[in-house]
């Protein structure tokens, strides 16, 4: 579904007139997720994995998708990955990150 993000925020940029552009960052790893609040209730996620994806969502190129190590590790060779180089995370350090290209095998996508 990521992949799609780009070219879709590409065609309604054109389709309106507007320059939109999209960053994405994407982690994998342990979170906590609940409902929030006693009045007014919310569903949120938390933890070291939704701020590292926050982290390359923010530190990202325009109209890229950026992955970190366990990403790149988890989809393999499903994907094409493009290395982005090392990146400064604020309470973690330097982290190697990777560009989301493409998918190698058509079931990767979903069809529309």
């Amino acid at each position: 579904m990521a992949l799609l993000l780009p070219d879709l925020v590409e065609r309604l940029s054109a389709a309106h007139g507007v320059d939109l552009k999209i960053r994405v960052g994407i982690a994998s790893g342990p979170l906590m997720a609940g409902v929030i609040g006693t009045d007014k209730f919310s569903y949120d996620v938390w933890g070291d994995t939704v701020n590292l994806a926050s982290r390359l969502e923010s530190h990202g190129l325009p109209g890229e998708i950026q992955v970190s190590a366990a990403v790149r590790g988890a989809l393999g060779d499903s994907f094409v990955f493009e290395p982005r180089g090392p990146i400064e995370v604020k309470g973690v350090g330097r982290l190697e990150t990777w560009l989301l290209k493409k998918a190698t095998i058509p079931a990767a996508l979903p069809s529309h």
